[in-house]
């Protein structure tokens, strides 16, 4: 037994249900992770462009204000996943062996899986969750950046909590740049600059999941949230012809990445007494069994044209992933 039962209620219960729970919410967590890592994979690449509009030196005070309009284009491969029946311990998908359903990136479609012990109500069959069914995903953030001086500046970005269908995204985070050229004259000679940044973000993202009504109640799993800790060093080299300024940056992030179970507790609760306190807690411990750490490495191209103290740029981020960012940034002096 993984968890202790009310004895009022225990000798209600098919103790066969009971001592298989456990493989229940093994099967959970293995689709939870089939389910959201697709998400949280792109979510990295959304939080990575746009740091940077100018390699150039700043003069020491001068202070920028910037707008943004991020868009991620969703790939096709990231949309699904399939499952088989040989995938779970406890549960079956119903009316079949094998199935495509929709990561948090997919469709709306959904199919009904079912339980080989009979412990989740078979008036209420598990529907897959669905995923946001959107082509791009597109966010608004900010961002700003502070020269203290000696070629270094403080940069930073945030993004409000972004409503996208059936789930939410926020960014945000602090880096610091520092320009390189300065200290090569024949560069700063030919217009060719050079500046490294160094950043940290975090990025959060929440999609509905499941709603799940078993014998014994709801088990408070209607949510699940990914919270990534990214770690970027970027590399740019840029080269000025009048008014523009053309950019080439390469990208190395180091992200951690988390995951929770949100949203209302189980009535579960009330039959079962789980270690942790409640359902939702225990199978968040669970969840600690897909936590990961991923390496990306991404190249980013940007123009950036200078009107009076505004400065439109465009860039693309590309590798696994393509992400295109829009800005208008303001030199406030």
């Amino acid at each position: 037994m993984i968890f202790i039962c009310n004895v009022g209620y225990a000798q209600s219960f098919d103790p066969i249900v009971l001592e298989h729970l456990d493989d229940f919410f093994v099967d959970a967590i293995y689709y939870s992770d089939k389910f959201i890592t697709p998400a949280t994979d792109a979510a990295v690449y959304q939080s990575s462009g746009g740091w940077m509009f100018s390699a150039k030196k700043k003069k020491r005070w001068s202070a920028t204000f910037g707008v943004h309009s991020n868009i991620f284009f969703v790939p096709n491969k990231d949309r699904e996943f399939v499952i088989n029946n040989s995938d779970f311990k406890f549960l079956t998908i119903q009316g079949g062996n094998t199935a495509t359903v929709p990561t948090a990136l997919g469709n709306g479609k959904q199919i009904n899986i079912v339980d080989i012990y009979g412990a989740i109500n078979p008036n209420y069959p598990i529907e897959t969750p669905k995923g946001i069914n959107e082509d791009q995903i597109v966010y608004p953030h900010l961002s700003g950046s502070l020269s203290i001086g000696f070629g270094t500046e403080v940069l930073a970005k945030f993004a409000p909590k972004t409503k996208i269908n059936r789930g939410e995204y926020q960014v945000y985070g602090l880096g610091i740049k520092h320009n390189i050229s300065q200290y090569i004259p024949v560069l700063e000679s030919k217009k060719v600059h050079l500046a490294m940044t160094l950043s940290n973000s975090k990025e959060n993202i929440s999609f509905d999941f499941l709603d799940i009504r078993t014998n014994f109640g709801t088990l408070g799993i209607n949510r699940i949230n990914g919270n990534i800790n990214s770690w970027q060093f970027q590399t740019n080299v840029s080269k000025e012809y009048n008014n523009f300024e053309f950019m080439l940056g390469s990208i190395v992030n180091v992200s951690d990445f988390k995951y929770k179970f949100t949203g209302g507790k189980g009535t579960i609760d009330q039959v079962i007494a789980f270690p942790e306190g409640s359902s939702q807690a225990f199978l968040n411990q669970k969840l600690k069994g897909i936590y990961k750490t991923k390496i990306n490495s991404i190249i980013e191209l940007s123009a950036t044209y200078k009107w009076n103290k505004l400065y439109f740029q465009s860039s693309i981020d590309f590798n696994k992933f393509v992400n295109i960012n829009l800005s208008v940034h303001y030199a406030i002096n």
